[in-house]
């Protein structure tokens, strides 16, 4: 149930023509640096390049962003909203049936913005040399600690697909397994295991099929994780990671908060849980017409699958309520240029990580 984007193929921006090199701090190599690095300080540069990190909005363009999301608000009758929401799984399966594996493109920036996707720690809970770009050093601090403080927890004696890994992520909305595909092949370590799951029976089904999919590093599966009494294949406790890449926006406001208390039961100590979804008055918002709203900032496309666009107070308090800890939690405002059509395009996400509280960090609390 990996969510879509209007715009095929855009959930990050192409760093191709960025001056700041930044380097990997494993393997040396370059890497896509991190948003927040290209500014347009002259207007008349704007189609130099593909994309602008922080964009500040005028108090004019926000006030007419509001007055279009109030004008096109008008929630559906109550049997036509029950109808998307009984029918959610239905209109997945013709998305993933119709679109297979041609609509996303692999997720390279993830290694960049989540370098919890590929720990600096090998998985063995050994130390790597470090050869740190700009702003590595606190990301790499954090999973130092991760990495000595997971060494010392008790492991689990059931057996489960992946219960012999040393670190293990999950992503929920997996979709076709442009995130899993790329953790897999960032890290050939036998330590690592990834879990996938989806709504979608036909896009699970994609994974399995795929040519990379290897069930002794991977373990694909049906999920919805708005059901609470759905079963995960991993016990509680024992995940290192937990991805939602613009997923959280297609469930319904009223389920997000038991799904996310639910995630987060799954981490270990330490544990934590990365998010990329909408954010208020992005781009795909504002072009939704008349009859198409749901309830307040929540939406139905064309196809039928829904989409919500957050605040960053909403996603704090979602996981706060969760009880984790804050590590991250950011507004990524880009403009996105369409050089060869002089189009111009405002995209708002918001971009979160929190942590489960660490064993000594409970004690201390007591």
């Amino acid at each position: 149930m990996a969510a879509l984007n209007n715009l095929v193929g855009v959930e990050g921006s192409s760093s191709s023509d960025t001056g700041v090199i930044v380097l990997d701090s494993v393997t040396g190599d370059v890497k896509r640096p991190q948003f927040g690095t290209r500014f347009l300080k002259d207007p008349r540069q704007v189609f130099q390049h593909n994309a602008w990190d922080n964009v500040e909005w005028t108090e004019e363009q926000e006030a007419a962003a509001k007055k279009k999301v109030l004008e096109n608000g008008q929630p559906l009758p109550p049997e036509k909203q029950e109808e998307y929401d009984s029918r959610a799984n239905e209109y997945w399966n013709e998305f993933y049936t119709i679109h297979e594996n041609r609509f996303f493109k692999d997720r390279h920036w993830l290694f960049t913005e989540f370098p919890e996707l590929a720990p600096q720690c090998s998985l063995n809970h050994e130390s790597h040399p470090e050869v740190s770009g700009t702003g590595d050093v606190q990301q790499e601090t954090l999973d130092q600690e991760h990495c000595r403080d997971v060494a010392a927890l008790p492991h689990t004696d059931r057996d489960f697909p992946g219960s012999s890994a040393k670190y293990r992520i999950l992503e929920v909305g997996c979709g076709v397994g442009n995130t899993v595909f790329p953790i897999l092949k960032t890290n050939n370590d036998p330590g690592l295991f990834v879990y996938c799951c989806d709504f979608s029976n036909t896009a699970v089904e994609l994974v399995k099929t795929n040519p990379e999919y290897d069930p002794e590093r991977c373990f694909a599966f049906v999920h919805d994780f708005s059901d609470l009494e759905a079963n995960y294949p991993v016990p509680d406790g024992t995940l290192d990671v937990v991805v939602l890449i613009f997923v959280l926006s297609a469930l319904h406001p009223n389920k997000m908060h038991t799904s996310i208390s639910r995630l987060a039961r799954l981490l270990k100590p330490g544990g934590v849980m990365l998010l990329r979804d909408y954010g208020r008055y992005d781009m795909a918002q504002l072009r939704f017409k008349k009859g198409r709203c749901l309830s307040e900032n929540f939406y139905v496309r064309g196809d039928g699958t829904r989409v919500y666009f957050f605040t960053q107070d909403e996603l704090h308090e979602l996981f706060k309520n969760a009880g984790l800890e804050k590590v991250q939690n950011l507004v990524d405002r880009r403009l996105q240029v369409n050089r060869g059509k002089q189009l111009t395009m405002y995209r708002v996400w918001i971009q979160c990580k929190y942590r489960r509280a660490l064993f000594s960090h409970q004690k201390e609390a007591t």
